[in-house]
């Protein structure tokens, strides 16, 4: 299954653009600034979260239009069946609302995941591994949700009783014991589900990344350390133990909130963030790669990747497209020439970018 029928109506610098017969491999040529991470940040659009830029909603409403957005995408099945038709933006009345359908029917943006499983790798993202905790546990969720789109309604879950849990404990009044009770029940319940899927994608990515051999790639190790405990009445218990030193803290000091991802360069056991930029970059496309592998086994996934290919050597790039081109999911590529690309140019769709406009050139 791949995505085809692209349209983009005032997002960005795309004022009306469209992209049809779409292939395995799709190529995005243009200058900086053309408009090319515009076009993958409206396909990771189709992914519950706030897209590959994490950007508000009406930040992406084109500055020529009437406020609002919309992208909609034809799901094709590989066995020749009638497609889905997806669809998001949003309305200039409510340009922070997000309106998500499936065959012209209302829908959540979290029930995307059902449909599609989308992973990316921006230049944006160069400095996870030197970046914030935070930053590597929405890292771990998004891949997490590539696997399992339940998970996101896990984290959904989590974010609300941790906010209400906080509210209680920063509360000038002392909260009552059974509000508490209530809260942490779900806070438990939810955080252990969160803990555990964050657990389980951890595991599945390890698996894939000891195949490979050391190189072309970067084999990074990765290691989840648990903010908590990740069994639910385990988790629960914990809650009400440190309900007073939280109090003072006015804020939850243990729970999946306080996740961390650690990263080392396999052989090397040395932390991602002091390796250099270049181990840094090789190790994020290991990672992305091991992900979209375990995505593709399944529901339709696509590949969003900006201005790769120009940062490897020949020999990688040629590793790179080789394994790209023996996954089922469907690829996105973005570059400001076509001379990386010169391995996979007989058998990708092409298009130019130029200020928001596309031309297509195979």
């Amino acid at each position: 299954m791949a995505l085809d029928r692209i349209t983009l109506s005032t997002f960005r610098n795309h004022r009306e653009s469209r992209l049809d017969g779409s292939a395995h491999f799709n190529l995005l040529i243009g200058a900086n600034g053309a408009g090319k991470t515009n076009l993958l940040e409206a396909l990771s659009l189709f992914a519950p979260g706030r897209g590959l830029r994490r950007a508000r909603l009406p930040d992406m409403a084109g500055m020529n239009g009437n406020g609002g957005f919309s992208i909609s995408a034809a799901l094709n099945p590989g066995d020749g069946g009638e497609a889905v038709i997806l669809g998001t933006g949003t309305e200039p009345v409510r340009p922070s609302r997000r309106i998500v359908q499936v065959n012209g029917a209302d829908t959540s943006a979290i029930s995307l995941g059902e449909w599609l499983s989308i992973g990316w790798l921006t230049p944006a993202m160069d400095g996870l591994f030197t970046d914030s905790a935070g930053a590597r546990r929405r890292y771990m969720d998004r891949m997490a949700l590539g696997i399992d789109p339940g998970h996101a309604r896990f984290a959904n879950r989590y974010e609300a009783a941790l906010r209400e849990r906080n509210r209680l404990l920063s509360d000038d009044r002392e909260p009552e014991a059974p509000w508490l009770d209530a809260v942490e029940m779900q806070l438990s319940e939810a955080g252990a589900a969160l803990a555990q899927g964050r657990e389980r994608l951890i595991a599945l990515i390890s698996a894939v990344l000891d195949r490979l051999p050391d190189q072309p790639f970067a084999r990074p190790t990765l290691h989840y350390v648990p903010g908590g405990p990740s069994d639910q009445q385990m988790l629960a218990t914990e809650l009400a133990r440190n309900r007073r030193r939280d109090r003072a803290a006015q804020r939850t000091l243990i729970g999946p909130h306080r996740d961390e991802l650690e990263v080392t360069m396999a052989g090397k056991g040395v932390p991602a963030a002091h390796s250099s930029t270049g181990e840094q970059k090789a190790m994020l496309l290991a990672i992305t790669l091991a992900h979209a592998e375990l995505s593709s086994d399944g529901r339709p996934s696509l590949l969003l990747l900006d201005e790769v290919a120009a940062h490897l050597d020949p020999v990688r790039r040629a590793a790179l497209f080789e394994r790209l081109r023996q996954g089922s999911g469907q690829i996105w590529l973005t570059g400001t020439e076509l001379a990386p690309f010169s391995e996979i140019d007989g058998e990708a769709a092409i298009w130019r970018v130029s200020a928001g406009e596309l031309e297509r050139l195979s």
